[in-house]
């Protein structure tokens, strides 16, 4: 209700005066919502946990023994699994809501604790032996399971960067930004079918309506490595004839972003399309330049980069009204 009708009620003395002023008084001072807060320390709560169980682990591991470490990883799993299993709500391929606030980052707890109780056995015990494909290839697949079973978008980041590592990459933004990198055809391939895979995880979940809620998480990590790894192939074939495919790969896909993000009224990811897009023109346009005037271009790529950029920011602010006007 709207503080004008307890004005009117109370004027038509359907309200007594001490109840108008607690009323009055209640909206002077209203609630505000500390649920960001408690997720927030809930999950910080969850990753000190474990970082600090790993310190004390290090730090002990002479005295402690390494059976008592993976049974009392084993222990922590077991019971945070015990839970969810205990509390979840039934599954469904639409977006589930979990019982309670803890709820996640329970589960979230048991999946690092499942990841590190598997981890510790290879690396002690080689349960595996020189099979290490097997080491990260289950507990992907578990990853995967619980992420689609539970309905937790944390725990399948943890399966895609899991399948990253099967894959013998990485996701990381450090990782993906760092010097060395993509340093050979083989890894520059692989980071580009890895893009590829997570680009039609995301088609696929929301064509056929499994968990249509995952595509952002699939659509985030594969439109970030599908770009780079892109141009990362241009560079790689730079003096090669074959360059100019990789370009016409790389604005093939900033198509298909662009398209379902404005189908999606997305402004992030018609952002990040825009901005790949305009790297690659850039990569494109400043080639052309210099092979054309040599060291002058120099001067002539400054004015274009500096006229370009304002051209950009208004594109941007063009389409976000567009979006907010659909």
């Amino acid at each position: 209700m709207e503080p004008e009708i307890y004005n009117k009620l109370h004027a038509e003395g359907y309200i007594s005066d001490s109840s108008f002023e607690k009323i009055r008084q209640k909206h002077l001072h209203k609630l505000f919502s500390v649920h960001w807060e408690l997720k927030t320390l809930l999950y910080l709560g969850v990753m000190l946990l474990s970082g600090g169980l790993g310190i004390l682990v290090y730090k002990n591991i002479d005295t402690i023994g390494h059976q008592a470490i993976l049974a009392f990883i084993a222990l922590v799993c077991i019971g945070c699994f015990a839970y969810c299993f205990k509390h979840k709500h039934p599954f469904g391929w639409g977006k589930v809501k979990s019982p309670n606030t803890g709820f996640d980052y329970i589960l979230l707890l048991g999946s690092i604790s499942m990841v590190s109780f598997v981890g510790y056995l290879q690396f002690q015990y080689q349960v595996f032996g020189l099979n290490y494909g097997m080491a990260t290839f289950i507990p992907m697949l578990a990853l995967f399971f619980i992420a689609y079973y539970f309905d937790h978008l944390g725990v399948l980041s943890m399966a895609i960067a899991s399948l990253a590592l099967w894959m013998g990459v990485s996701v990381t933004p450090k990782t993906l930004l760092a010097y060395g990198t993509f340093n050979n055809q083989q890894i520059i391939f692989t980071y580009v079918l890895f893009g590829a895979m997570l680009l039609v995880a995301a088609y696929l979940t929301q064509r056929f309506d499994i968990k249509k809620h995952f595509k952002f998480t699939y659509h985030h990590y594969g439109v970030h490595v599908a770009f780079i790894s892109l141009l990362a192939g241009y560079f790689e074939y730079y003096d090669s004839p074959f360059y100019i495919l990789w370009m016409a790969v790389v604005f093939a896909l900033a198509v298909y972003v662009y398209r379902d993000a404005y189908k999606e009224k997305s402004f992030y990811f018609i952002l990040l399309t825009i901005l790949y897009s305009y790297f690659a023109i850039a990569c494109i346009l400043s080639r052309m330049l210099y092979a054309a005037l040599e060291g002058e271009a120099i001067y002539l790529l400054f004015l274009c980069f500096i006229a370009s950029a304002i051209g950009l920011i208004i594109l941007l602010i063009n389409i976000n009204k567009k979006l907010k006007a659909a």
